[in-house]
């Protein structure tokens, strides 16, 4: 049985925003993260996809204590409550956890050559490390990634962008973690150096046995490199489940859109695919609507819907979804406006 290393339970982040003035004015909760709850097992990637402003990135720093939690716990191993330690105990057990940022070049020092950008997490966490053996490490690192080690005295100006971001995963690799944070690593990268980039994670993955949260806008390349998918909006889970579950019988309504924009390859298939347009735009964080957060822009939704929030239910084994109209792909015609009984739900494997 693979053992769970990280368990998220109700997370919020709740940033207070001045409106009506300096002398008049009120703070204002903007619910960046709004109570999310999922486990993340040794050895597995979990995608983290939804549009721009759903707190993808803001709840992996939240995990990482980069940003302060308002609320909710973050488990670690499944005894050490992460979000309770501070000082030195937070900072040791950073060594653990690390990050890959989405701006190669801005993540990385310009005054630093990459062989001390790469060394830096040694020289914080092992500083009695000799130097001979920490640039022995650096350079081995570098070849695990793809650079040569004879660029260990260059600077991050003279390298192209997956070059760079070669770099920040080398930094992030260099300790032997056991959890990465990749927070769109590919999104500022050219299509052929995307794959490249993915492929390189995987391979480090698959050798040093860590556990990936992999945070993208692009479907396509979560559905490559992740084991489980997890579906955000405004804050909130809308469906999580086995990769294959989520791409071939998603059962939330924004999930189904999602997936229906995703580009296929086949040009006949891709003109006559059906799409599923969401009208109107992602509501404020300050402001969402009651009940359920999506229901502004939801095909299915009801009364219900504005009346009382959903809670995320396991509708299949590992599949749970947070809606009261959940349903199943159509045959060939887009989806089914009404809802999917239990005994009609298909096998997910």
């Amino acid at each position: 049985m693979t053992t769970e290393l990280l368990r998220v339970e109700d997370l919020r982040v709740h940033f207070p925003i001045r409106t009506g003035g300096l002398v008049f004015g009120k703070y204002q909760p903007l619910k960046a993260v709004d109570g999310v709850s999922f486990e993340l097992k040794q050895g597995e990637t979990l995608g983290i996809v939804g549009e721009s402003g759903c707190g993808k990135s803001t709840l992996g720093r939240a995990i990482l204590r980069l940003i302060e939690p308002t609320d909710g716990k973050v488990v670690w191993l499944g005894k050490e409550e992460i979000t309770g330690l501070k000082g030195e105990a937070l900072r040791a057990k950073r060594a653990d956890m690390q990050i890959v940022f989405q701006d190669p070049l801005a993540s990385l020092n310009p005054r630093m050559t990459v062989g001390d950008i790469i060394g830096e997490p040694l020289t914080v966490f092992q500083p009695n490390m000799p130097k001979d053996a920490r640039k022995a490490l650096v350079k081995d690192m570098m070849a695990k990634v793809g650079l040569l080690p004879q660029m260990i005295n260059r600077y991050p100006h003279e390298f192209s962008g997956g070059q760079c971001q070669r770099i920040g995963i080398a930094r992030a690799m260099i300790l032997k973690p056991k959890m990465v944070v990749c927070d769109e690593p590919v999104s500022a990268l050219d299509v052929s150096i995307q794959a490249q980039i993915v492929n390189l994670l995987m391979d480090l993955q698959a050798d040093m046995g860590l556990s990936l949260l992999f945070i993208s806008h692009d479907l396509s390349v979560v559905r490559h490199v992740s084991h489980r998918v997890m579906v955000l909006y405004l804050g909130k889970v809308m469906e999580i489940a086995d990769r294959d579950a989520i791409y071939v019988a998603p059962l939330h309504p924004y999930t189904q859109a999602l997936i229906s924009a995703v580009p296929v390859p086949d040009p006949d298939v891709e003109k006559s695919k059906a799409r599923i347009v969401l009208g109107g735009d992602l509501p404020s964080p300050m402001n969402p609507p009651s009940g359920c957060v999506f229901r502004t822009r939801c095909p299915r939704a009801t009364d219900l819907c504005a009346r009382e929030a959903p809670t995320l239910e396991e509708k299949a084994p590992g599949h749970r979804v947070a809606c009261h109209h959940w349903g199943v792909p159509g045959k060939g015609h887009g989806l089914e406006n009404d809802p999917v009984q239990p005994g009609m739900l298909p096998t997910l494997g």
